[in-house]
C-alpha cells in the first residue's frame, strides 16, 4: 500500500498559518478590547487610537504608550520606552533570517511589521518542521495577517463601546498575559540547556523590573541569551575533550 504525500501549496500555508495561530487569537482579544477602552480615557482621539493599532501594531507598547499619555509625558520618553520594549523582536528577526533570507524585500518588509510574539510562537515551529514545502513564508503569512485583522477588530470594538465598560482595568485580565507567554514558551522547552535560558531570564526579568523604560526586558533577555552560549561552550569543550580522548 503506497504512502500518500501531502501536498503543499500557498493556500493550504495560509490557511494552516491562521488555524494554527486562533488559540492565540482569543488570548490576544480582551487586551485589545481594554486598550481601546483605555486609548480614549487616557486623551487619545479615536482617529490616534485606531492609527496606533494599524501602523504601530504592537500590544505592549500600545498599553505602555496609552499609560504615559494619561501621564503627560514627553513624546521622547514615550518614544525611547516602546522602542526598548520593541528590541525583543530583533532576536524574533535574527531567528527566522535563515529561513527568510532568500525572499524578496516584497516579502519580508511586511512580514517584518506584522511579526508579533505569538506568531513567531507558531511559525518558527513551521519552520523548524523537515519537510519539502516551499510555501512555509505563506504560514507566516497566514499567521500575520490572521493576528492583524484580530487586534484591529477587537481594539476598534472597545474604543466603540469602552463607554459602556466600566473599570476594565480592574478586571485582573493583566494576569492572562504572562500566562499566555507561558504557554508560548513550554513547547520550546526541550532540554536542560534551555530551561536554564528561561530560569536565568525569569529571574533576571523580576531582579530588574524596576529599572526605567523597560530595559529589565533586555537585560533578562540578555542573560538568557549568554547562559545558553556559555552551556553551548561548555558542551562542545566537553565534547571535544571527549573525542581527543577516544583518539588516543
Amino acid at each position: 500500500m503506497k504512502t500518500r504525500v501531502k501536498e503543499y501549496s500557498r493556500r493550504s500555508e495560509f490557511f494552516s498559518g491562521a488555524v494554527k495561530s486562533f488559540p492565540l487569537l482569543l488570548g490576544a482579544a480582551p487586551f485589545g478590547l481594554i486598550y481601546g477602552t483605555l486609548a480614549v480615557s487616557s486623551g487619545l482621539s479615536v482617529q490616534a487610537a485606531l492609527a496606533m493599532s494599524a501602523f504601530v501594531f504592537a500590544g505592549s507598547s500600545q498599553f505602555i504608550a496609552v499609560g504615559l499619555v494619561a501621564a503627560g509625558a514627553p513624546v521622547m520618553i514615550i518614544i525611547l520606552t516602546t522602542f526598548v520594549v520593541n528590541l525583543r523582536h530583533m532576536l524574533y528577526s535574527a531567528a527566522l533570517l535563515p529561513f527568510l533570507k532568500q525572499l524578496s524585500h516584497g516579502w519580508r518588509i511586511p512580514l517584518a511589521f506584522w511579526l508579533t510574539d505569538e506568531t513567531f510562537a507558531v511559525t518558527v515551529v513551521r519552520y523548524s518542521e523537515e519537510d519539502s514545502s516551499p510555501w512555509k513564508h505563506w504560514f507566516q503569512l497566514g499567521s500575520s495577517l490572521a493576528m492583524y485583522l484580530n487586534w484591529q477588530l477587537w481594539c476598534a470594538l472597545g474604543l466603540f463601546v469602552g463607554e459602556h465598560i466600566h473599570n476594565a482595568q480592574n478586571w485582573g485580565l493583566e494576569v492572562a498575559m504572562p500566562v499566555t507567554f507561558i504557554g508560548m514558551i513550554i513547547p520550546f522547552v526541550k532540554n536542560s540547556a534551555i530551561f536554564s535560558c528561561v530560569l536565568m531570564a525569569g529571574a533576571v526579568s523580576l531582579l530588574a523590573g524596576g529599572l526605567p523604560y523597560k530595559l529589565g526586558l533586555m537585560v533578562a533577555a540578555g542573560a538568557g541569551i549568554c547562559t545558553g552560549m556559555l552551556l553551548e561552550y561548555h558542551e562542545k569543550k566537553k565534547e571535544s575533550i571527549l573525542n581527543k580522548g577516544e583518539s588516543l
